[in-house]
């Protein structure tokens, strides 16, 4: 029994060398490219020979099953352990939706194989580091979005009892209600076609300094808040930047140190070969002094 349970550990270690290889990882991510692309060809089946489709979808349906196996080893060797990487799990769910009936109340969900692609992001050195920059950016980007939403929520509720006691239909669309209002401000916000389609209306409409409060909205809204969300991803990623340069020169650091203690015992190796030497020289100047007496 011990010795069953110590070859299922080895056969387990080779196991989990092989997939660790880079080759098997590089072969997984060409895999995930090229499946990403055939099924973006697929989109235009209707314009494409028949003999192709068919086999672009027989490549796809064998890719598929290669993922499905890639998990399946990953499970044998990791069994629950897989599952405390967030990657893995992106991994499972993926590949299940993938290997889901193909009927209509699945196609959509086994449209969602192209996301393997995503797996890019950490493979690829520098994606990785941009998404890790990204994902320690999240909570302070809920605050500002949290601030953006409060001074437009407070924006709306002004627009609304400004502009929205009107009979012109045009306006009453745009401000006529809190929801209305909110989304015209953040049409204002966006910048997209604001001045004829909202601002000249409401200026047409009897509010001839309307332009002063969008004015102001856009630039607390627009210029200050939005910029903030630039500033927090560079702020993030210039982090991420410099505990990576702080990780190399730790890296560097160690690498001079084990050089410096290896030249150490080098100059520890000369010296005690020296003093060899000096005692052999010593004795040979005794044994001739004795020749010659």
């Amino acid at each position: 029994m011990a010795r069953a349970t110590l070859d299922h550990t080895t056969s387990n270690s080779r196991l989990e060398l092989e997939i660790e290889r880079p080759w098997f990882r590089h072969l997984i991510t060409v895999l995930i490219i090229v499946n990403a692309v055939v099924l973006g060809i697929l989109t235009y089946r209707q314009d494409l020979p028949r003999s192709l489709v068919a086999g672009l979808e027989i490549f796809d349906h064998a890719v598929t099953w290669i993922f499905a196996l890639e998990i399946l080893l990953k499970l044998s060797v990791y069994r629950l352990q897989f599952f405390r990487r967030g990657w893995n799990w992106f991994d499972f769910v993926v590949v299940g939706v993938a290997l889901a009936p193909g009927g209509s109340a699945f196609s959509v969900l086994r449209a969602m194989r192209v996301l393997r692609v995503l797996r890019l992001l950490h493979v690829v050195p520098m994606m990785r580091r941009i998404t890790e920059a990204l994902m320690k950016a999240l909570p302070g980007m809920g605050a500002i979005f949290a601030v953006l939403a409060l001074v437009t929520y407070v924006g709306a509720v002004m627009a609304t009892n400004m502009f929205g006691n009107t009979n012109d239909p045009d306006v009453v669309l745009l401000f006529g209600d809190l929801p209305r209002s909110a989304y015209s401000l953040f049409q204002v916000m966006t910048m997209d076609g604001w001045r004829f389609e909202v601002v000249q209306k409401v200026i047409d409409d009897g509010h001839p300094f309307a332009w002063i409060f969008f004015i102001i909205f856009i630039f607390i809204a627009s210029f200050a808040i939005l910029n903030l969300f630039i500033a927090l991803v560079v702020d993030a990623l210039a982090s991420e930047q410099k505990a990576l340069l702080e990780d190399e020169l730790e890296d560097i650091e160690e690498e001079i140190s084990e050089e410096f203690d290896e030249a150490e015992g080098q100059r520890g190796d000369i010296l005690a070969m020296l003093t060899s030497m000096r005692e052999e020289i010593a004795e040979l100047k005794q044994l001739v002094a004795a020749e010659n007496s």
